[in-house]
């Protein structure tokens, strides 16, 4: 593995006030556009169990669709985040949330399994640049002290979008069906598109910014690495820090899949409720995961403002979350579905909260500001690729047990896993370089 260059960073200054807030309505609206989606991405785990009724689609079949979105948007992560440097996340997020609108749009016509398992696919390559686009947004307008919040808030879009696709879906099915619930949803993130067109622009070219806000977000940027020591992307992968950003990212996204494909029909096969009760009930652990990201993203940037080094105050978040992350398992011994929200809504809360710092790391690690959509898309490929195995596996394990006793008892397992990886495989937090 190469080595890492340069002195580990430590706090910067708190912000001054009267900079101005513009920044944050970059960050609100992007905010926006990743709720819309996971509205898009989780419209069809609200209703599968209606789907499967008219389809008679079985739990392993389910599993496969669920997956396949997976499928293409683990594969577009690297190619998306290379793009996003290349054309910026303006013209990035356009294209991309065209194409998951429309697609989303088109499962309201789907007629059988291969055309959902098609659009699943063509669904996964548009949402594909969305996140490292995310990130690329973050590090260039905000500094490194208000990083992690920043992060988390568009990262906490995961679980807006999940929780309301719970309510309003269950809505728009009792009262349209589960067809109209896709072309409802799609449509949303087509009409983002064109707001983000209109409204993004870069810090310097954007015609409302001051020039105390435009001096403040500069002024705490990193500088860029050392002139004569590029890092060719084929070479990322050269760095332990790479490594441990996929595998604990793998880890993370293992458990929080299972609220976003599978957490539904638990609620609804283990507890038998009704649609109305589960759309009640289902809103809890994703109100706690908001709760939980912008913790997470408040403490870690908390302690950079104070001086700690950006090592620790990167990884208690990150290991302590995973830790809390990890009492999923304990849903399997809760004698009723009041108990088994506590535990699913707290292992939420501490997935979040790790997830702040987890979205906060490719800015941090990436040699040069343009290449965060890079090292965010590798990091997000290995993340997914828990998004492809999750869904099978619960619907395997699920079908073979009548129970989702092993699914969530894995899911603690791999918490706790991925806890360690940040605690002793990540290296301190600072700017990878070629020696």
């Amino acid at each position: 593995m190469a080595t890492l260059s340069r002195s580990e960073p430590t706090g910067t200054p708190a912000p001054r006030r009267g900079i101005g807030k513009l920044r944050y309505a970059m960050l609100g609206v992007l905010f926006a556009g990743i709720a819309i989606n996971y509205v898009d991405r989780a419209t069809i785990s609200v209703a599968m169990p209606f789907m499967s009724e008219e389809m008679g689609i079985s739990d392993a079949v389910g599993g496969v669709i669920l997956s396949a979105f997976f499928w293409t948007y683990a594969a577009g992560q690297m190619p998306g985040g290379f793009l996003a440097d290349k054309l910026g996340p303006r013209k990035m997020l356009l294209v991309a949330s065209l194409c998951w609108g429309l697609s989303t749009m088109a499962m309201g016509l789907a007629w059988g399994v291969v055309s959902l398992v098609v659009l699943r696919l063509v669904l996964g390559v548009g949402e594909s640049p969305a996140f490292p686009a995310s990130a690329q947004v973050v590090s260039r307008w905000f500094p490194r002290s208000e990083r992690s919040f920043a992060a988390a808030t568009f990262n906490n879009g995961n679980p807006v979008g999940a929780t309301l696709s719970v309510p309003l879906v269950a809505l728009t099915i009792a009262t349209l069906g589960w067809r109209w619930a896709f072309v409802l949803a799609g449509a949303l993130g087509v009409v983002w598109a064109l707001v983000w067109w209109k409204v993004y622009r870069e810090p310097r070219e954007h015609p409302k910014i001051t020039a105390a806000e435009l001096a403040h977000i500069e002024e705490g940027q990193e500088e860029p690495t050392a002139a004569g020591a590029p890092v060719r992307w084929a070479q990322l992968f050269r760095f332990r820090a790479v490594w441990a950003m996929m595998i604990g990212f793998f880890c993370v996204n293992f458990v929080a899949y299972f609220f976003i494909t599978w957490f539904p029909t638990y609620l609804v096969k283990t507890y038998g409720l009704s649609l109305l009760k589960f759309g009640f009930y289902g809103m809890v652990p994703g109100i706690a995961s908001m709760l939980g990201g912008w913790c997470g993203g408040l403490f870690s940037d908390y302690l950079v403002r104070r001086g700690t080094s950006l090592t620790v105050a990167r990884k208690i978040p990150l290991v302590g979350g995973l830790l809390g992350t990890s009492v999923i398992a304990l849903a399997v011994f809760s004698p009723s579905v009041e108990m088994a929200l506590a535990a699913l809504s707290a292992s939420y809360f501490c997935s979040t909260f790790a997830a702040a710092s987890v979205w906060a790391l490719p800015a941090d690690f990436a040699p040069t500001p343009g290449q965060v959509g890079s090292l965010a898309g590798i990091q997000n490929t290995a993340a997914n690729i828990a998004g492809i195995i999750s869904p099978i596996l619960i619907g395997v394990l699920t079908g073979m047990t009548s129970s989702f006793v092993l699914p969530l008892l894995i899911a603690g397992g791999v918490a706790l896993t991925g806890a360690a990886v940040y605690a002793f495989v990540l290296p301190p937090v600072r700017r990878l370089g070629v020696r």
